[in-house]
């Protein structure tokens, strides 16, 4: 797909405003005011990471602080049982916690974003399905969506609590036994005990039931990433929230915009793999809510 160059926007088309939210505390008023002029742009393409959801408690992959970790890879998934076993162990186990996660005001804010024609949409790092729950409407689900369960052969689809329920019938009683187990940084839980784990198959063909999400070893789905370029495309605008840039397929959407001259705002807790380019306008290093939250009033009550 080719880059556009930005088209000229009339000023006699302007988005309506978000809604004024309560004024929260901040402590980087002028980046914030720099962040708002941005949106004179309107409407911006929206990238987010694992940051922008680690205020509904899902932990983060690459954070400050966070221990190395490998992730499972798709030919071990595929090729070795006892990784599928220890899959599904955890993701029975970790659904016991992850039952109160929902979406946080960063979520929320750029939902309203949206349906005030301030942005076009989101594309998003994250498999959480939280951007979809607090009513974003144009969402591309660059790693995929882990509330939906394919079989390999046929497609067959499913909900990941439909799959969850198989586990509880073929294992009776191990989520129960396994409660306080502790939680990875995915939101599956670390269970050891797993030989006797009998892992859910498709009840239409018998295949292997997975995840529909990008593993490692995995590419992005080209028309998963030709619907994100087309958001970046129309766009006036990208702000990249909560990612530190550390997956390909980010960098080249924000290559995309730099193609198209388009400015770029950047909110994150820590360095991203973009902070010494010309293209970023404006850089905030704070939290993606509390961020979301304090320009979404500075929008509203300007």
């Amino acid at each position: 797909m080719n880059d556009h160059s930005a088209r000229h926007r009339s000023t006699e088309a302007r988005p309506r405003r978000a809604a004024a939210a309560s004024d929260p505390s901040g402590s980087h008023p002028a980046e914030l005011e720099r962040l708002a002029a941005l949106f004179g742009a309107a409407p911006l393409a929206v990238l987010t990471g694992a940051g922008i959801s680690t205020d509904s408690g899902i932990p983060d992959y690459r954070g400050a602080g966070t221990p190395p970790r490998t992730p499972m890879s798709i030919a071990q998934f595929m090729e070795d049982p006892a990784y599928r076993r220890r899959f599904w162990a955890g993701a029975r186990v970790g659904a016991l916690r992850a039952a109160g996660v929902a979406p946080n005001s960063g979520h929320l804010a750029l939902a309203r974003f949206e349906a005030a024609g301030l942005t076009n949409g989101v594309i998003t790092q994250n498999v959480d399905n939280l951007h979809r729950r607090a009513g974003s409407r144009s969402v591309v689900e660059l790693h995929g969506n882990g509330n939906v369960i394919r079989c390999t052969e046929h497609d067959h689809r499913f909900t990941r609590d439909q799959v969850l329920g198989w586990f509880d019938d073929l294992n009776p009683g191990f989520a129960a036994r396994n409660a306080g187990a502790e939680i990875a940084p995915d939101g599956d839980a670390l269970v050891s005990e797993t030989a006797a784990v009998e892992a859910p198959s498709c009840p239409e063909c018998g295949s292997i039931l997975r995840p529909d999400v990008v593993y490692f070893g995995e590419l992005v789905p080209r028309p998963v990433f030709e619907a994100a370029e087309a958001l970046v495309a129309s766009a006036g605008g990208l702000l990249l929230i909560g990612t530190s840039l550390a997956v390909n397929t980010g960098i080249r959407l924000v290559h995309r915009a730099q193609l198209r001259g388009i400015p770029i705002g950047v909110i994150n807790r820590g360095p991203t793999a973009i902070d010494a380019r010309e293209s970023v306008t404006v850089r905030i290093d704070a939290g993606a809510a509390e961020t979301l939250a304090a320009l979404e009033h500075l929008l509203g009550s300007s």
